[in-house]
Formats: C-alpha cells, structure tokens, sequence
C-alpha cells in the first residue's frame, strides 16, 4: 500500500493561520469600504441628456467591473499562493491568476481613454 509523503510539522497550521489572517483582512476592508444606504440617496434613472453622458456612464461602469474582477483575481491568487504548501504546480496556479489581476487592473486604469477615443469618434 502506497503512502502518501508527509508534511513537515506545523505546514497545515501556518497555512491555515494564514488564510485566517488574509480572511480577516479582507472582511475588515469590505466592512470598511460598504457604506449604508439611506432612502434619500435613491436616485430613478431618468433618460440619459446625450451621448455623451452614456458614454461617461458606461465608462465609469466597466472601471468598476474591471477593478473588482481584477482585484477578485488578486485575492484568489494570494489564497492560491499561500494553500500553495511547496506544490509547483499551485504556485504557477497563483501566478497565473495574479498576472491576470495585473492585467485587469490595467484595463481599469485604460478605461478612460478608450472611452475618449469612443467619444470623439462618435461627437
């Protein structure tokens, strides 16, 4: 019967303190940054004024989706990284979806001048 190799002693449990510690972080930043919405900031939507103001709309909305992907990719990167425990093939796992998050936050920080190209095309 084959056995599997042994860990060194206290790997599990550095590793699980921390992505504990990441965890805690990451709750503690989210509870930071949400803030409670009151019934005198509900907005309608009302029919967009031009094309351009569409075009400001959709540029801010794709900046958001952009940096809380890129920032989602970061985080799974890190976890990856830390559970990683030696494993080569986990570590580039990491690497990978952390390059990714660099990419996706440059996609976010580019976002404004593609709509600016978008906008003078179409003005």
């Amino acid at each position: 019967m084959l056995r599997s190799p042994r860990r060194p002693r206290g790997t599990r449990s550095r590793t699980l303190h921390n992505v504990g510690l990441l965890g805690a972080v990451v709750g503690v930043l989210l509870l930071v940054a949400v803030t409670p919405a009151s019934a005198d900031t509900l907005v309608l939507a009302a029919p967009p004024g031009s094309l351009g103001e569409v075009i400001d709309k959709l540029r801010n909305f794709l900046i958001g989706l952009a940096a809380g992907l890129a920032t989602l990719f970061l985080t799974i990167g890190g976890v990856r990284y830390l559970t990683a425990d030696g494993d080569a093939g986990e570590v580039e796992r990491a690497k990978k979806s952390m390059r990714n998050a660099a990419i996706g936050y440059g996609v976010a920080m580019l976002a404004p001048i593609i709509a600016a190209i978008l906008q003078s095309l179409v003005s």
